[in-house]
């Protein structure tokens, strides 16, 4: 790679570290729209619960690859790369650079790092089956047959779990021997957000989130697509469910959705540190830093 190759920014950072905010500062400076790279804000629909950005932030920026599909249309890393790298390639081609933004690690990684994951068709009886068994039964499924893969996918996330066992079952394969990696033809700049006052800001935005709506969101979704939709056992969707259910009261909720939000984004800083190589800004809320680090690059 040399100083002439087109350039990609990638600004990564754990959730409620200040990405949205930085990178409308960015793409504005730069005149680039944001690229999304955050797996839940690919769906329509879902805007409180997943952060997205707001349609006044949305009006600031042009946004690319929101709201793809409905949520119960799920989108595998694969259609990702699918829809993202063209998108990608337009705006290298039109403007020299690119601003993905996302807290998303492995779909990140896949994008930069040129990551091919497995070209398994979508499963929707095996993933009605895996649903109906729950992800209690399903995750140490995925253990026992792919510890690799689980050991990337937490827990509770029931769509990746059942991605990779969709992939298992349909292939005969485990998912992690299956990945391999091509090395994109352009630079990669990676910012880093971690700030130090980030259980804070996890607190502070999750209950904004419950005063500006996300029960209400919640209840609309389930009416539509049914309270066993993979993605409403996601972080606060789960708890706003439970809230409609009756079995947590308000403040309970957003007490256990502030919880699991700060063990995911300790996770997310955990991959960060191990699969990417980011320049890590000292604080979150001034472009100086990165506008510093970018204009080297440009050289």
């Amino acid at each position: 790679m040399n100083s002439s190759d087109p350039l990609v920014i990638s600004l990564l950072g754990p959730t409620a570290s200040g990405k949205t905010a930085l990178a409308l500062d960015i793409a504005e400076w730069l005149d680039l729209p944001v690229i999304n790279v955050d797996s839940r804000q690919l769906y329509k629909e879902m805007d409180l619960g997943t952060a997205k950005p707001t349609a006044e932030q949305q009006a600031r920026v042009h946004h690319h690859l929101l709201d793809l599909r409905a949520p119960d249309q799920p989108i595998t890393l694969q259609e990702f790369q699918a829809i993202a790298t063209p998108c990608i390639n337009r705006e290298l081609e039109q403007r020299g650079m690119a601003l993905l933004v996302g807290g998303s690690g492995l779909y990140l990684k896949a994008l930069t790092s040129g990551l091919q994951p497995p070209a398994v068709a979508p499963q929707p009886q095996l993933r009605q089956q895996l649903t109906v068994l729950g992800q209690g039964i399903c995750h140490p499924l995925l253990q026992a047959a792919d510890p690799t893969a689980a050991a990337k996918i937490a827990p509770a996330d029931a769509v990746r779990t059942q991605r990779a066992l969709e992939v298992l079952y349909a292939s005969g394969q485990p998912m992690s021997q299956q990945a391999t990696a091509t090395t994109p033809p352009w630079r990669v700049l990676e910012l880093g957000l971690n700030p130090p006052n980030l259980r804070q800001r996890i607190q502070q935005r999750t209950e904004q989130l419950y005063r500006d709506g996300l029960v209400e969101e919640t209840r609309r979704l389930s009416e539509r697509y049914g309270a066993d939709l993979p993605l409403l056992q996601t972080i606060g969707y789960c708890e706003a469910l439970q809230v409609i259910g009756g079995s947590l009261s308000t403040a309970d909720a957003v007490r256990i959705t502030s919880q699991r939000t700060r063990q995911f984004a300790k996770r997310q800083r955990t991959w960060f540190r191990r699969q990417h190589n980011p320049h890590w800004l000292a604080d979150p809320t001034t472009l100086t830093d990165a506008m510093t680090l970018i204009e080297q690059h440009l050289r």
